[in-house]
């Protein structure tokens, strides 16, 4: 007899449900097998080794694994970097038993469920203001739409830095299928040689196509800033989100600002240089979490943040190819995840082409993001990475 056999990946518990439901097991046995048929890798950093050692015998009493540090078992090293690798059950009864255990050992189950509930859960989003309204839902991409107000900007520096140009290109992206502008008035293009301008000279470019801009669209405007007082004013003229690449790290008062507006905020990793003392991912997702935690301290609501792993930000070609590659651990931070690749330069160092010519591997990274649990794209070819977001989404459908 010849069997017909493949290998099938389950993430998540709808998964599991569902392809035991498929060979016809009984309810009963979906229910006992269910969170046996998850496996998850954890990885925490810098548990003290007292902590660790507890930690891996409590799993290795309910069936999981967890590796530590050579120098754990005999303590000659204070702290560990760990990895848990269990099933769902496992770590169901794991847990029961460390929240009741001595010295960090509750805080460290409170972490692990957190990222186990942040990994099963679908960053669900509803924001609304008066005339307008934006849904995060599994199955839609949202599209963000770029208009450069820049003579600098390494894309499209120009094009539209005029009233008119500027109107016309919006009207296009939101009939091309944009749900968003992000409208920017600095070059902040990630490899330099853009030229800073003062607020007062942000200002100057943005306030007049925001003030018409704001009367006609009928998706919400984003500002990209960094600079707390330009937020304000385009805050108080009705601007709806506030893209900021530095993710508060850069103006301390931004964080109080979106706090005051209540409005969502975009919080992108940047950093000056490309050296990472670490795993780049670690690094990213320690320093957005910092910012979350800077928002939080200010009064924002959690659900107002949405990050943003600022690829070409304080990263090499390589490093970018690594974090493309590795985007949904990202996703424990429990925030819809914005996706800026258009046009880039680590597309175009891989395919050896001009700006004006990334449209098919800036598609590329679309696509990849979405699968990795992306949710929002900021691009410059909104017809087209439109398409490859619908066709995206609905090859993704099934896994939601």
């Amino acid at each position: 007899m010849v069997y017909n056999g493949h290998m099938i990946e389950i993430n998540s518990l709808k998964q599991a449900n569902e392809e035991l439901s498929k060979i016809e097991c009984d309810k009963a046995g979906i229910r006992i097998m269910a969170d046996k048929a998850i496996f998850k890798v954890i990885k925490l950093e810098k548990v003290s080794t007292k902590d660790a050692n507890l930690l891996k015998q409590t799993f290795l009493a309910k069936g999981g694994e967890v590796a530590v540090a050579r120098g754990t078992a005999d303590l000659s090293t204070p702290f560990t970097d760990v990895l848990i690798c269990a099933t769902l059950k496992h770590y169901r009864l794991a847990l029961a038993q460390l929240k009741i255990q001595p010295w960090g050992l509750p805080a460290i189950a409170k972490r692990i469920e957190e990222l186990l509930y942040n990994s099963e859960q679908f960053p669900t989003r509803q924001y609304s203001w008066d005339k307008h309204s934006l849904s995060i839902v599994p199955g839609r991409t949202l599209i963000m739409g770029i208009l450069n107000l820049t003579p600098d900007s390494f894309s499209d520096g120009g094009q539209y830095n005029n009233l008119d140009a500027a109107l016309y290109h919006a009207e296009e992206m939101i009939k091309n299928g944009a749900d968003i502008i992000d409208i920017g008035a600095e070059s902040t293009r990630p490899y330099g040689n853009n030229k800073k301008i003062s607020a007062d000279e942000e200002l100057s470019r943005l306030v007049p196509l925001l003030e018409k801009i704001i009367s006609f669209s009928s998706v919400p405007i984003s500002i990209d800033t960094y600079k707390a007082s330009v937020a304000e004013e385009v805050l108080k003229l009705g601007a709806h989100m506030i893209n900021d690449i530095w993710g508060f790290q850069y103006d301390d008062q931004m964080a109080k600002v979106v706090a005051q507006y209540d409005v969502p905020v975009i919080i992108m990793h940047n950093q000056e240089g490309t050296y990472y003392e670490k795993d780049i991912m670690s690094q990213i997702y320690e320093s957005l979490k910092s910012s979350i935690q800077i928002g939080l301290a200010a009064g924002i609501d959690f659900k107002r943040f949405i990050i943003d792993p600022g690829i070409g930000f304080g990263k090499t070609i390589e490093q970018n190819l690594t974090v493309m590659s590795r985007l949904e651990e990202l996703k424990s931070l429990g925030c819809p995840m914005l996706l800026g690749t258009s046009r880039k330069r680590f597309i175009g160092e891989v395919l050896d082409l001009p700006v004006d010519e990334r449209v098919e591997g800036t598609g590329a990274t679309i696509a990849v993001g979405i699968t990795k649990g992306c949710n929002l794209i900021r691009i410059h070819d909104v017809k087209e990475m439109a398409r490859i977001s619908k066709m995206t989404d609905a090859m993704m459908r099934s896994d939601q």
